[in-house]
Parts: structure tokens; C-alpha cells; sequence
């Protein structure tokens, strides 16, 4: 008898397949990430297609099959139809995407991914957003997201000789895993040199404040360090990642 499972999830990537048929890849509340088999659901009279399709937070139902998870039903719980229409938004949640595709390989439940991926595209999705508030949602998720896998930054103490942070000597370093003195800039000198309130905003992001980082009062070229930190750090996790 086959078992039937139903689950929220967040559709995160699709691919086509054969003719109509197409692959879903899905975070789900209950069970982590899945890969969804969708039967013929590109024809147009298909009852599945509304329910769920790439950036959807849907109910799903799938049986599972001996090689795979099959779809049976799909009910759509969130369309967040302001990011479909917009570009920068889009690039946003590809990258979002990225990430889960990269850094989450298996079937395992996380609720707390699960929760940062419904609240950050609840925020993406407000139509009252301007768009210099689009890069701080993902700069948000992706601190977050990185903390949650195990892959959080040292920001308390320098994380080369784990002595005391001078805020007038800060540089981060993604080979040695956060923030670093000085002194210690000769064990890594790509790092990037930073300032107090990058180093704030970081701390910050990392105690899960939402509410206190939206609302911070930031030097202009602050905001843009900590974007290029970011970046930098995550370029250079993806690219540990991609060939493990």
C-alpha cells in the first residue's frame, strides 16, 4: 500500500522533464529538502499546476515511490507576487536558491531554516518596500542561514589568536572564519579590512534581531562594507561547498 505524505513547503527550484513532466525542489516544514516529481504537469489541463510552482510556499501531498516522491496534490498557501514582477527581487531569491542548493544536500528536518525561509520572503514580498531595503533581507537571510548550518562567523574575539577585538584594528577573513586583530592580519592578508559598525551590524544580524538591524542609523559606505564582507564570504562558501 503506498504511503502518502503531506507537508508545508517552500519551492525553491523547478526543472522540466520529458514533455510535461517536471521536478520541483522543495523545503519542507516536516522533512528537509525533497525532490518532488510532478507527472504531466505542464499540460494545460493539469489540477497541480496552480498549487505550486518556484518561489510558491505550498501544502504538498506525494507518494513515495521506490526510486522517488511522486506529486498528488499541491495547494498553494503564498504566491509572493511581488517578487515575481520585480528583477531585483528575482536576483534576490535565485540567490536564496543558490544557497539551499549548494549547502543542503539531504532529508532533514529544520524548522528553524524552514521559519527564516517563510519570514524572509514575507519581508521581500512587501509592495511598500524601497529598494535599498532588498540587499539587507538577504544579507539577513544569509548570516542566519549560515549560523543555523554551523557556518557562523567569530565576532566576539579575534578569531586567529582569540584575543580581545580592538575597534580601531578589525579586518574579517574568510580563512580563519570571522573577524581578526592586526596582529594577526599577517596569518591572512586578504582579509578585509572593516570598521566598528560593520562589526556591529554583524552582531546584530547574528542575535536574530530583525527589528533592531532594520531600524539602524548607518554611514552609507558602513552598509556597503558589510555588503561586500558578505558577499565575499559567501562566494567563498559556496565555492568550498560546490566540490565537496
Amino acid at each position: 500500500m503506498a504511503v502518502h505524505y503531506r507537508t508545508q513547503g517552500f519551492i525553491f527550484k523547478r526543472a522540466d522533464r520529458a514533455e510535461a513532466d517536471r521536478v520541483f525542489s522543495v523545503f519542507t516544514q516536516d522533512l528537509g529538502r525533497l525532490e518532488i516529481f510532478a507527472k504531466a504537469i505542464r499540460k494545460v489541463n493539469s489540477k497541480l499546476k496552480s498549487g505550486i510552482d518556484a518561489f510558491y510556499l505550498s501544502e504538498i501531498e506525494f507518494i513515495q515511490g521506490k526510486n522517488r516522491k511522486t506529486l498528488t496534490d499541491a495547494i498553494l498557501i503564498k504566491r509572493f507576487s511581488s517578487i515575481s514582477g520585480n528583477p531585483k527581487k528575482l536576483e534576490i531569491s535565485a540567490k536564496i536558491a543558490e544557497d539551499l542548493s549548494v549547502f543542503i544536500k539531504g532529508q532533514e528536518k529544520d524548522e528553524k531554516i524552514f521559519n527564516l525561509l517563510k519570514d524572509t520572503f514575507i519581508k521581500l514580498n512587501d509592495y511598500t518596500l524601497t529598494p535599498k531595503t532588498y540587499t539587507p533581507i538577504y544579507i539577513y537571510f544569509m548570516w542566519n542561514f549560515f549560523s543555523e548550518l554551523g557556518y557562523a562567523p567569530e565576532t566576539q574575539k579575534c578569531a586567529g589568536c582569540k584575543d580581545k577585538l580592538n575597534p580601531y584594528g578589525l579586518y574579517f577573513s574568510n580563512k580563519e572564519g570571522g573577524i581578526i586583530c592586526k596582529k594577526c592580519f599577517n596569518i591572512d592578508r586578504q582579509a578585509l579590512k572593516i570598521n566598528s559598525d560593520s562589526v556591529k551590524m554583524l552582531r546584530i544580524i547574528l542575535k536574530n534581531d530583525w527589528q533592531t538591524f532594520s531600524r539602524l542609523k548607518i554611514e552609507e559606505s558602513s552598509q556597503k562594507l558589510l555588503e561586500r564582507i558578505s558577499e565575499n564570504y559567501r562566494l567563498h562558501m559556496v565555492s568550498s561547498h560546490s566540490f565537496s
